[in-house]
């Protein structure tokens, strides 16, 4: 049977490769928490770059109602995963369009050995490659640390930290005094659970980076515009 999605594989290239021999592509790899979403806006804004968020980039063709977006609603509808042709789709289509000339910074994708391969091909054909594959690295029991000790305010959702920003009254929003609660997200379970999830599921990404010399481990226990320096530098060498 021929694969639902064959037909985006050959998706008319909006840029010219002329215009894609300037951009350089970069694969940021973390955990929940260990504050990614916060450096890729950063190294973003320094390098010109886009920043593509795989849950970013499912949230616009679903809302879009792209033919994407619609082949993956009824995977996701039926329970099932959407398929790496489909994922694929979506992040060629948008590394084509002129806003990526520069190039990319990219995030939550690839996840897995087969979308890094099909990855490489993709760029193979805008005359570009992976320059590099920053992984900031945080140990399990800071990133749980992190992430469990948030509780957020009923009335508005007001963020605190029972470590790092504490209410100054127990349970207590210090600023509508509303009831301070945990979200299940936020609950010590949830974050080992995911954690040890991605742990699972990214190890062999970081083996098939490491293997082919494109990984560069960053520590993101620093400050964060520590670790943004340690990312330039990283970025500036490669």
């Amino acid at each position: 049977s021929s694969k639902p999605s064959s037909k985006f594989t050959a998706t008319t290239k909006a840029l010219s490769k002329a215009d894609k021999e300037m951009a350089k592509f970069y694969v940021l790899i973390g955990p929940p928490g260990a504050g990614k979403g916060t450096q890729a806006k950063i190294i973003a804004d320094k390098y010109g770059l886009v920043h593509i968020s795989s849950g970013d980039l499912f949230r616009e063709n679903l809302k879009n109602e792209t033919e994407l977006g619609k082949l993956a609603q009824g995977f996701m509808a039926r329970g099932e995963l959407v398929p790496d042709d489909v994922t694929i789709g979506m992040v060629r289509d948008r590394i084509s369009r002129p806003d990526c000339k520069n190039g990319a910074l990219l995030d939550g994708f690839p996840r897995t050995p087969a979308q890094a391969d099909a990855l490489a091909v993709m760029l193979k054909e805008f005359d570009s490659k992976v320059e590099l594959v920053p992984l900031i690295d945080v140990p399990a029991q800071v990133l749980i640390d992190r992430l469990s000790g948030r509780w957020s305010c009923r009335a508005q959702g007001h963020v605190f930290h029972e470590k790092f920003n504490p209410p100054q009254v127990a349970g207590i929003c210090d600023i509508d005094g509303s009831e301070l609660y945990q979200r299940e997200d936020d609950q010590r379970s949830t974050v080992e659970n995911r954690i040890k999830v991605y742990t699972q599921q990214t190890a062999p990404l970081i083996e098939y980076y490491q293997s082919r010399n494109l990984l560069v481990t960053v520590d993101g226990t620093k400050p964060i515009d520590e670790v943004s320096a340690d990312l330039q530098a990283a970025i500036e060498k490669a």
